[in-house]
């Protein structure tokens, strides 16, 4: 062996200056002119106020430049193939390394996506059983439900010399049931809840949401089929006339010239409605699904997704389902116990695998869990495990508030994954508001002052101690301690919730006070959601606010969404003695060179597509002539670009007073939003802003009870106090708040406390605790009551 001279090592190496991430004029959305630098292989947290820009700044300009410049390597070929990523608004960027992305999107929600199939347990449990399962069925595939049984037969002429025609049959065997079509549940329809038979078509007898009388591709097809009398009720219809309306083979048929397929009603609501997954369809389509359809377990394979072939094959008394239904911490010890040699780098994957789901938290999970019943901060960290045992250093990792949905029990955890991957080599980038995370940075960066136009600038940049006495929003919250309540309020009655056994629930039996704020606790996967959103008996007047996406386009914004926008329309065609479709820029009034986005897109194939400010309109979105119609002054793009605050002022007196509008902007200001403008896309807010936009527009409906979700995720510890005043005033105007909530800070507030636990899965669904806030810290009987007494210092 050689041996290398001190001489040489001592010296610096030129590749070794490199250690700082710079970015110059930083521009998107809200950031003005940011120039900072980070170190690498170091974990940076970025603080500030909801809306300040930390987003922009790591995702929409650090991460993503990272990610175009990969793409870029691609030959142009692949890059077809690929998202086009503009370039972000910055003038310098160096020094940047591949940036691995964990956010909080929703993993997809297709109703055959299951924890299992998101991360490559199920794909190495297939091969496992394939070649250790007794009796031998088959190939991976006969294990998957995804994969259908096909069988064929037939001749083929093979061309080789005189030609023969030879006989052929072809078998795949696969894992999916035939009656549910591996989705596990079958559905049933009521047809009184897809139309009013004592009506006809022509009459317009269909309830179903969408579907209006003159609709070309639904009603007017039935109408015009030539199957069906248009104008008798449907009560009347022939055998043959029901038959058809309700289950015909997809037909092909002319109507007005033009060729339509007609279909009967119960196989089109199949494949419009019921075969999407529940939880990403639109608030009124779900409610009609759920209204119109019942899903029961399928009977013959009872939920499992599997043929019998696939559940007849056993590896020591267990076959695939049962493994897959197992608690995932249940499941890694009953994989340790198999001892094979054959198989043995795939029991060793598979181990490591399952064995990062129990270290970071999600062993309550199991591999059959459907995807998109996950929360934003368990898909998150589904995300991670992939990264867990990866070899990659010099990597960039970035996530986007780690410990949402997290105890503080399991944020420890977090923290103690976060320094793993930093002390890999790999340079760690977390946007995050919880103080104990903020607390481990190597360095922090901490935007602000406000939010929107008001934020956008770096207050401070250093060390979490520098942060501390730097006089910035965040360092002068960051030891914030909220403390117990004094008196709490006396409830006004009881929900009584009787043997909820959904999940892993073990028949809870609980009382929860009404007329005060109650917060429901306990470590992630304890059964907090199953007792709040399952259990609840129905008719109980609840008005449920989740972490569900807002779904909208570019064209979406706060006015539109909260239905603020139809008022304020109305009141500037009153004034003006016009239409108000004209004051929209999806209708009318649009600007017709770019059909009111205000923007024009062009499409440069496989490099990004460019988008311009509108020349004919100037970004405004509406006819020149539009702009001519004022309302106390102003023209509608200019009441678009207000903020909140301003619009409540403009719309509450003189001219413009429009009190539909007005209440609307009350809400939107009491739940901190006054600075957002009414006609910002939604697609640039964030994930607090959203959540907060949609309790605004909750606060209108009428009912007593209001479930939280985790209101305080996204909401920076400066934000959390106004939040607990807003659930003292819902609380004050008569109404019942129930909150599921991790934040110490709430819990401390609460007159009551549901604590669920007191673990995870099925060491979990159990109440460990019930009573006031000052009796948990009194007693110390649980993992919550220790956090929070350390919290408040009792």
């Amino acid at each position: 062996m050689t041996t290398r001279t001190d001489a040489q090592s001592s010296a610096p190496h030129v590749a070794d200056g490199h250690d700082l991430i710079r970015v110059h004029g930083a521009r998107g959305n809200n950031l003005k002119d940011v120039s900072i630098e980070l170190p690498k292989r170091r974990l940076t947290v970025f603080t500030g106020v909801s809306g300040s820009g930390k987003s922009s700044l790591v995702f929409g300009t650090i991460a993503a430049e990272s990610q175009r410049l990969i793409n870029e390597t691609y030959s142009t070929f692949v890059q077809g193939f690929m998202p086009a990523l503009a370039r972000p608004e910055v003038d310098v960027l160096e020094g940047l390394t591949t940036a691995i992305i964990v956010d909080q999107q929703r993993m997809g929600a297709d109703p055959r996506s299951t924890v299992g199939t998101a991360t490559d347990a199920n794909a190495m449990l297939r091969i496992l059983f394939s070649r250790l399962g007794e009796p031998h069925i088959g190939s991976p595939q006969a294990f998957s439900f995804n994969v259908p049984s096909v069988r064929a037969s037939g001749t083929i002429t093979v061309e080789r010399g005189a030609g023969k025609t030879v006989g052929q049959n072809f078998t795949l065997t696969g894992g999916m049931c035939t009656r549910c079509e591996g989705r596990g549940s079958v559905s049933d329809i009521d047809l009184t809840q897809l139309f009013d038979d004592s009506k006809s078509i022509s009459e317009g007898a269909f309830t179903i949401p969408g579907w209006k009388s003159d609709s070309w591709w639904t009603v007017r097809t039935y109408a015009e089929s030539g199957f069906l009398d248009p104008d008798k009720p449907i009560r009347d219809y022939t055998e043959q006339e029901m038959q058809d309306f309700l289950y015909r083979e997809p037909t092909k048929v002319k109507v007005e010239g033009v060729n339509l397929t007609f279909e009967g009603l119960i196989p089109k609501i199949q494949k419009s409605f019921l075969s999407k997954d529940r939880e990403a369809m639109q608030p009124h389509i779900r409610a009609f699904v759920d209204r119109a359809a019942t899903f029961t377990a399928c009977p013959e394979c009872g939920g499992t997704r599997l043929s019998e072939a696939a559940r007849s094959s056993r590896i020591k008394d267990v076959n695939i389902a049962d493994a897959c239904a197992m608690q995932i911490s249940d499941l890694a010890a009953w994989v340790g116990g198999l001892d094979e040699p054959s198989v043995a780098p795939l029991l060793a994957s598979l181990r490591q695998t399952l064995d990062s789901f129990v270290e970071i938290g999600l062993g309550y999970l199991s591999l059959d869990r459907p995807s998109g019943t996950l929360s934003g901060g368990e898909a998150q960290r589904v995300k991670m495990i992939r990264h867990l045992g990866s070899s990659l250093t010099d990597v960039t990792y970035v996530f986007d508030e780690p410990t949402v949905g997290l105890h503080p029990h399991d944020v420890q955890r977090m923290n103690g994954l976060l320094l793993r991957l930093r002390n890999k080599g790999n340079t760690v980038l977390v946007v995050e508001h919880k103080p104990e995370t903020i607390a481990i940075a190597d360095h922090v960066v901490d935007l602000g002052p406000g939010a929107g136009t008001a934020g956008g600038t770096v207050c401070y940049e250093g060390t979490v101690e520098g942060l501390r006495a730097g006089g910035t929003v965040t360092g002068r919250h960051l030891d914030d301690r909220a403390s117990l309540k004094e008196a709490v309020r006396t409830p006004t009655g009881r929900l009584e919730i009787r043997g909820a056994g959904r999940h892993n629930l073990q028949a809870v039996d609980v009382d929860v006070p009404l007329g005060v704020l109650v917060v429901v606790t306990g470590v992630a996967g304890s059964g907090k959601s199953s007792l709040v959103h399952g259990s609840i008996p129905a008719g109980a007047g609840v008005v449920s606010i989740d972490q569900g996406a807002i779904r909208g386009s570019r064209r979406s914004n706060p006015a539109t969404y909260t239905g603020m926008l139809d008022p304020i329309r109305k009141a500037f065609a009153k004034a003006n003695g016009v239409k108000p479709a004209l004051f929209s820029a999806n209708s009318e009034g649009a600007c017709p060179n770019c059909n009111g986005a205000g923007v024009v897109y062009t499409d440069l194939a496989i490099m990004a597509g460019v988008a311009t400010t509108c020349e004919e309109c100037e970004g405004k979105r509406f006819q020149a002539s539009v702009l001519d119609h004022r309302l106390g002054g102003r023209d509608i793009s200019q009441v678009l670009a207000m903020s909140v605050s301003e619009a409540e002022e403009f719309f509450g007196a003189g001219e413009a007073r429009t009190p539909a509008a007005h209440a609307v902007l009350g809400r939107l200001a009491d739940v901190g939003l006054g600075y957002l403008s009414l006609g910002q896309p939604l697609t640039t807010l964030s994930g607090g802003e959203r959540q907060r936009l949609k309790l605004a527009v909750h606060m209108a409906e009428k009912g007593g009870v209001y479930v939280l979700d985790e209101p305080t995720s996204g909401l920076h510890l400066a934000d959390v106090e106004h939040l607990l005043g807003l659930l003292d005033r819902l609380v004050d105007s008569g109404k019942s708040v129930i909150v599921v909530e991790h934040h110490q800070a709430v819990m401390a507030h609460a007159d009551w406390i549901i604590d669920l636990g007191p673990g995870a899965g099925h060491d979990g669904g159990r109440i460990v605790f019930e009573g006031t806030p000052a009796d948990l810290v009194a007693a110390r009987s649980t993992l919550t009551g220790e956090h929070l007494a350390a919290y408040v210092g009792a």
